[in-house]
């Protein structure tokens, strides 16, 4: 394939993204994705205090999620554990992943739905654990000892929303290395997170189906997303 091929190919499948994204940052810079910078502040807040000696307790008390809590309790830690990092995994990948997805999803979602995108696909990481384990080993299934382990933290949110965003934008080839790489991780090593991350990327599938469905039935004749010749995608994605 020659460069010129390689242009179009890439425009056909970033272009629609690439044009949101760098016209919200050439406008407004940093002030285009507020909450995203608040996630990796607290992020990084999390990782600090959770390495202290006074701190780590309190850090699993508010954002550590095991299927063996209560369903009540594991509820209530939810949100925050999107923001607390693994602590056998650098930090810094995990502050670039929020950084880099958390804000391009900023742009083209807004906050709200950023966050509601991300809180769907780690409850869904969340709620497969729990019937894994039910489950027992197996193709489908956990032993029981996974019960003890700690929730992916922002791992889940961020393959979630990273799968939903390219969907919506038309970005098939980024979302099937997505899906691709999830399914991977899990043949090479079937444990909780990458299990948790084919729950949230079945999550996230399923939700994109119905959103496009709706906004067909809703605008069948005016869906810019349809054909992929959007260019200044945020406005329409935050309606």
């Amino acid at each position: 394939m020659n460069r010129a091929a390689l242009r179009r190919a890439a425009r056909t499948e970033w272009g629609p993204l690439a044009a949101t994204v760098t016209d919200a940052i050439t406008r407004e810079r940093f002030r285009a994705i507020p909450m995203t910078l608040s996630a990796v502040a607290l992020t990084a807040a999390f990782q600090v205090v959770q390495n202290q000696s006074w701190g780590f307790g309190p850090v699993q008390a508010v954002g550590s999620v095991r299927a063996e809590l209560p369903w009540w309790l594991a509820l209530l830690r939810t949100p925050l554990s999107l923001f607390v990092p693994a602590l056998d995994l650098p930090v810094w990948g995990a502050l670039a992943q929020v950084l880099i997805v958390f804000g391009i999803s900023e742009i083209c979602l807004g906050p709200w739905r950023t966050l509601a995108v991300a809180y769907v696909a780690t409850l869904a990481g969340t709620m497969y654990a729990r019937l894994a384990i039910a489950l027992g080993p197996g193709l489908l299934g956990l032993p029981p000892g996974e019960a003890k382990v700690v929730d992916t933290g922002p791992s889940a949110a961020v393959v979630g929303l990273a799968v939903y965003v390219s969907w919506r934008y038309r970005a098939w080839g980024t979302c099937a290395v997505v899906v691709l790489a999830m399914v991977a991780e899990v043949v090479l090593k079937p444990n909780l997170a990458g299990k948790e991350h084919i729950a949230a990327v079945l999550a996230m599938l399923a939700l994109s189906a119905a959103d496009e469905l709706r906004r067909r039935r809703r605008k069948p004749r005016d869906d810019r997303f349809r054909d992929g010749d959007q260019r200044s995608g945020a406005p329409a994605t935050r309606s």
